[in-house]
């Protein structure tokens, strides 16, 4: 088999980003917790996401949603957005500092009982965040408070940063499945069996469906609402809201979404995520891609066609 020389700079760029990384984090896990915290969220606001074309995604972002948002709201986002992506990241990577946080941490919001009465009779429950606040503190919340549950993750691009990856969000909470047939067997048979599933559908899908997020076209996941209708279990919107000292957290459940169609279902979700959001605009991954206007005008532009030429 013959390795282009493309294969061979793309390793050697996934190798060395790697490197910078793994010192970046070494350096940041030398610090109290407090402060390493703080760290990576300064260094990602400060220095990473402007270099890395972040900030700008950010405002490009918040353009396309909500054009009359005041400037100075915009500038402040364009800082408070990354810093907080920081703050996650160490976060994850903290493990037993992390975990222990996690203890006494507070369920609030309607679903919080309907989730544990699940956990007590094995009611299947399919748990839908998205990239907000910080993602992994549900389930590492409720694993902390003895709720079975299981994730689904998307295996990182750089194979050399996802051996590690993987292993910070194993030592979170187990078990995870590898996103892929075989992982996806195995988070089947987990939600069968009354266990909880976690997912993370904020992010564009090629082949989702045509729903709404801020009011714009989003291309959006139906897999979990799927599987809620299939499996008979509970949706639940869940969220790791951080507290305003920027390093504590409350676990936020609302109340499962109803059944219906999965489109119904899936833009709930989309609803759910839109408005804890707008309370802390801060907090959702804002450099995300999460519409692509140009890619989803053309595709709606050669659908267009092709309807017109049948």
């Amino acid at each position: 088999m013959k390795i282009t020389r493309g294969e061979i700079e793309g390793t050697l760029g996934q190798y060395l980003g790697n490197l910078a990384t793994r010192g970046l984090l070494a350096l940041a896990l030398s610090l109290p917790y407090r402060t390493r915290v703080r760290f990576m969220g300064w260094f990602m606001a400060r220095i990473f996401a402007p270099l890395a074309g972040y900030t700008n995604r950010v405002r490009e972002n918040l353009h396309h949603v909500l054009p009359d948002l005041p400037e100075a709201e915009v500038k402040r986002l364009m800082r408070a957005v990354p810093d907080n992506a920081g703050r996650t990241l160490i976060e994850i990577y903290s493990g037993p500092e992390f975990i222990a946080k996690m203890k006494d941490i507070r369920f609030d919001g309607p679903g919080a009982e309907i989730l544990r009465e699940a956990r007590d009779t094995r009611r299947p429950v399919i748990l839908h965040t998205g990239h907000f606040g910080n993602y992994d503190v549900p389930r590492a919340a409720l694993i902390a408070h003895g709720y079975d549950v299981g994730s689904l993750y998307n295996p990182m691009k750089n194979k050399f940063f996802n051996v590690h990856y993987v292993k910070a969000i194993g030592t979170i909470g187990q078990p995870l499945f590898p996103r892929g047939r075989r992982g996806y067997a195995q988070l089947l048979k987990h939600l069968k069996s009354g266990g909880m599933i976690g997912f993370l559908s904020d992010v564009y899908v090629h082949q989702g469906a045509m729903l709404t997020f801020f009011g714009k076209p989003a291309r959006t996941a139906l897999s979990a609402a799927e599987l809620a209708l299939k499996y008979d279990a509970l949706l639940v919107p869940i969220y790791g809201v951080r507290e305003e000292d920027g390093l504590n957290f409350r676990v936020q459940v609302e109340a499962p979404i109803p059944h219906g169609t999965p489109e119904d279902m899936a833009q709930a979700l989309n609803d759910s995520l839109e408005a804890i959001t707008r309370q802390h605009m801060e907090q959702w991954f804002w450099i995300h891609r999460r519409w692509k206007p140009e890619r989803l005008a053309k595709a709606l532009a050669k659908e267009a066609a092709q309807d017109r030429a049948s």
